[in-house]
């Protein structure tokens, strides 16, 4: 089972007709070729975790990256959470997704499984068989992926996902500054080890020295250094071990230096990123020191500037061939049971090089549109196919193999600002003085909420701020459904004051759209977009900009969270199978049902194959 995220039908169609796929197009002609149908919202963690369980968010309550607290209206990580007993014992994170995994119900009935990064697998859990985690897994900070940015620069501030480091010159040609760690688990203050940059200018390269790591690393102009491993005492017993790379950006007239996120150490993980546990070290020592967060490819420092384009690519260039490695070490020693192995790079540079192949995209005004970038993409899809012919050499007559994406693809060229319409509405007020405007803030900062009855966070979800659930909630609950109703039908085609297209197609209440016993936590609204729009940046983390549509600038210029209809995922099997319309909840019964399993009636989907 090869998982390609995002990886878009046209796109496929196209490169099938020039034959620029052709691993692909064998498991075509051996077997079949279907879209897929996605989930709402079309999104990696939501999508893969109806793969992996055969249920709908409904059933395994993953909505979206993030979801609100209603206690404070603020954001928090939809995938895993820390819980900690008391301040004298260690945190233990927690997996939010529900449902039973196939590998788990193949486990039960005594199969074995190797499951390569799979969303929403951390913590690890048992198995019989082995599993590293995937999307979920944090740095060494708690965070997603944490970059730090050094800089002899001064007054440089902070962009998305980063902590920006000044650099001190010293007299003997050096700069100096701290490696910033995790937080000290009882003050919450950072952990900071010195740090040294010697630059070679005559060599074109720098020499960068941590206090407490033997040795020195090495890292030329515009390149990735190899790992250092480092690591941050947290108290008398216990030292949290990570691995960090650095990329030289600049030399002169400044000194740029960009740290990637400080990773789980393979040898000495703080929590199970793997089950079992030394299976991410045994794994390492096999193929070589890997990348073990959950998201590898640093897209907020490209869009920070920090990186540019080929930095970018490198990084993802490392990130396939470290995924790549791992299947190929399983594959070679598989003789029975599933093998998964999810490649998420293609998703990743779409979504930051779709621009390029739209000379007009408003994230390329004023901007030089190098024509080399264009073919970035269809790269992406030809790395792909090499997989998946990684995977057919490795398969005999009796082999089912699969290739599935998620979902597929579009541009993001306009964001919609929900809250603000709802302001617009009447729906949602700011408190007096201030109008809707970059000053009013994100997290709902300025949000009147004793007057507020629905509000927006998240890349697509509209709440009520209903009474007894929402902290400040007003909406009573037998006005619920009728406020529900109006904000769909008005929101409903609702088009671009530019030029009049049509910005969102639908809006559905969750109750037509998911079922199961977390339906209680999605949002009350989901918005469809069209092709080309998205929920604007500011909407995702409770903003309330200027203007109701507004053009999207950022290098991270494609998406795939619109109306699911628009964005199906491919599906092909060397297996002729059953229906025209699969979907993703069809994945687990079908694997099941291969492997000789009892296909529970808690599945959502039906067995594929004849």
């Amino acid at each position: 089972m090869i998982g390609l995220d995002g990886l878009e039908p046209t796109i496929v169609d196209a490169l099938l007709a020039e034959g620029a796929l052709p691993n692909l197009a064998r498991l075509r002609a051996s077997g079949d070729y279907a879209r897929v149908g996605t989930t709402n919202p079309a999104q990696t963690p939501v999508a893969w975790s109806t793969f992996a369980t055969g249920l709908n968010p409904g059933g395994h309550g993953i909505f979206d990256f993030i979801r609100r607290d209603p206690l404070t209206y603020l954001p928090d990580l939809a995938l895993n959470r820390y819980e900690q007993k008391n301040a004298f014992s260690q945190p233990a994170a927690v997996n939010l997704r529900s449902g039973t995994p196939v590998w788990e119900r193949l486990s039960q009935a005594g199969i074995p499984s190797t499951i390569l990064r799979c969303p929403c697998t951390y913590p690890a859990a048992p198995l019989r068989g082995k599993l590293l985690a995937g999307m979920g897994v944090p740095d060494l900070r708690g965070g997603l992926g944490t970059s730090t940015f050094f800089t002899t620069q001064a007054s440089i501030q902070a962009g998305e996902a980063e902590i920006v480091v000044p650099l001190k010159r010293q007299g003997d040609g050096s700069v100096t500054g701290p490696l910033v760690g995790p937080r000290n688990p009882k003050d919450r203050t950072d952990i900071e080890l010195p740090l040294v940059i010697r630059p070679d200018l005559a060599r074109g390269c720098a020499v960068i020295a941590v206090q407490g790591v033997a040795g020195k690393l090495e890292v030329a102009l515009g390149r990735w250094s190899d790992w250092m491993s480092v690591g941050f005492k947290l108290g008398m017993l216990r030292t949290a071990r990570g691995l960090v790379r650095f990329h030289l950006v600049r030399l002169e007239p400044e000194v740029e230096l960009l740290a990637s996120p400080i990773n789980f150490d393979p040898d000495a993980p703080l929590f199970p990123i793997s089950a079992p546990g030394e299976y991410v070290r045994d794994l390492a020592n096999e193929i070589g020191v890997f990348h073990t967060t959950g998201m590898v490819e640093d897209h907020a420092a490209l869009s920070n500037g920090r990186l540019d384009e080929a930095g970018f690519l490198r990084q993802c260039e490392d990130a396939w061939s470290e995924r790549e490695a791992m299947m190929v070490h399983e594959l070679d020693r598989l003789d029975s049971g599933l093998c998964y192995c999810l490649f998420d790079t293609s998703d990743r540079v779409q979504h930051m090089f779709w621009r390029f192949r739209e000379p007009d995209h408003p994230a390329n005004l004023g901007r030089p549109v190098p024509t080399g970038f264009a073919r970035v993409v269809a790269d992406q899809y030809r790395r792909a196919d090499a997989v998946v012919g990684q995977a057919l050499a490795r398969a005999d007559d009796k082999t089912l193999v699969i290739a599935l994406s998620d979902h597929g693809f579009n541009s993001f060229r306009r964001g919609v600002n929900l809250n603000t319409w709802l302001h617009e509405q009447g729906l949602l007020a700011l408190k007096p003085g201030v109008e809707p405007s970059e000053e009013a803030g994100d997290f709902f900062r300025s949000v009147d909420w004793s007057r507020t009855k629905a509000y927006a966070l998240g890349l697509g979800g509209i709440y009520l701020n209903l009474a007894g659930r929402e902290r400040d909630g007003i909406v009573k609950a037998d006005d619920a459904q009728p406020l529900k109703t109006q904000i769909a039908t008005a929101l409903s085609g609702l088009p671009d004051p530019r030029d009049g297209k049509t910005a969102i197609r639908s809006v559905h209440p969750r109750e037509a759209v998911y079922r199961g016993p977390r339906i209680g936590e999605a949002p009350d609204l989901l918005v469809n977009f069209n092709s080309g729009f998205r929920a604007s940046w500011g909407t995702s983390l409770g903003g309330v900009p200027a203007g109701i549509v507004e053009d999207n600038v950022k290098p991270w210029s494609g998406d795939h969270i619109i109306d699911p209809s628009l964005v199906p995922g491919v599906l092909f099997m060397n297996r002729p199978f059953k229906t025209a319309n699969p979907r993703l909840e069809d994945l687990a019964p079908t694997i099941l049902a291969a492997l000789g399993a009892e296909v529970h009636p808690e599945l959502e989907g039906s067995p594929l194959l004849p």
